[in-house]
């Protein structure tokens, strides 16, 4: 199992650096190809009950021009030496964001982002929300907090429930558990359900066995924030990957974008690896 092709997603107006450096070593790693895409929208004649006039929204156009360009003149420069074939995409379009590059990663095998700013009136429209992104993409996300340019892979935390997106956040992330140092398999349970948790534990520990991976099992009892519990977890195993399913409205969408990417990604060192 590998990654053969990698997407990078660049946001505008913000340094994409970290990202760009981590998914040049994946690529090298894996000897994958890549495509870098950077998309945003223009700005609306109308927003609300204003008008905008003409100048302001040419000023808009010339601005994403320079920004696209200053995007991808970073990302041939970071990938100037890939070895496998590199290809840059861009857009300015009126779709929804996200749903655009979950439609343009039909060829990818991994995506990789970093974790968008607070926009504000006037850069929401070059921000991608991850989340939305990592429900529609149908692909494995790979959020790289601000301040993170390695993904060392020494320590793997995999937040693991009996869903479907764990299983399939813990089956796109095989090839980076196959080169971890150390894998903890953590489950969060109430503690009438910890003996099923350890049991639902041991069988994932032997279907990565058999796919050469060592994992430890963890069962721990739910305090009321599995978000919160599962970062305390991912920061005393010192993890430099956290892998978890990316869940709806309708379960825990908190597990993954909630707690773990506001209350603890964006100040930490880990990144972040979901799927649904």
């Amino acid at each position: 199992m590998t990654y053969k092709t990698i997407m990078v997603h660049l946001q505008l107006r913000q340094s994409n650096a970290g990202v760009l450096k981590i998914a040049a070593e994946l690529a090298e790693r894996f000897h994958a190809g890549v495509t870098g895409i950077a998309v945003c929208q223009p700005m609306q004649i109308v927003q609300g009950d204003v008008y905008i006039s003409g100048d302001l929204i040419e000023q808009d156009r010339e601005e994403i021009q320079q920004e696209i360009k200053d995007a991808e003149a970073a990302f041939r420069t970071a990938f100037e030496l890939c070895t496998g074939p590199v290809e840059w995409r861009s857009a300015v379009t009126i779709a929804a964001l996200p749903g655009y590059l979950a439609n343009e990663a039909r060829g990818a095998d991994l995506i990789i982002t970093g974790i968008e700013r607070e926009a504000s009136l006037f850069d929401g429209s070059r921000h991608v929300n991850v989340g939305d992104l990592a429900m529609q993409a149908g692909r494995p996300v790979l959020i790289v907090p601000a301040k993170t340019d390695r993904l060392n892979l020494e320590r793997v935390v995999v937040g693991w429930k009996d869903t479907r997106e764990a299983r399939r956040a813990i089956a796109d992330a095989v090839p980076l558990l196959m080169r971890a140092g150390h894998v903890a398999l953590v489950e969060i349970a109430d503690e009438s359900e910890l003996p099923a948790a350890r049991s639902h534990l041991a069988d994932v520990v032997a279907w990565l066995a058999r796919h050469g991976v060592v994992a430890e099992p963890i069962a721990s009892q739910s305090n009321g924030n599995d978000a919160g519990l599962l970062a305390t977890i991912a920061r005393d195993q010192k993890a430099d990957l956290v892998v978890a399913g990316a869940y709806g409205h309708s379960r825990l969408r908190e597990w993954a974008f909630g707690g773990v990417t506001r209350n603890f990604l964006l100040r930490a060192d880990q990144c972040l690896l979901v799927s649904h």
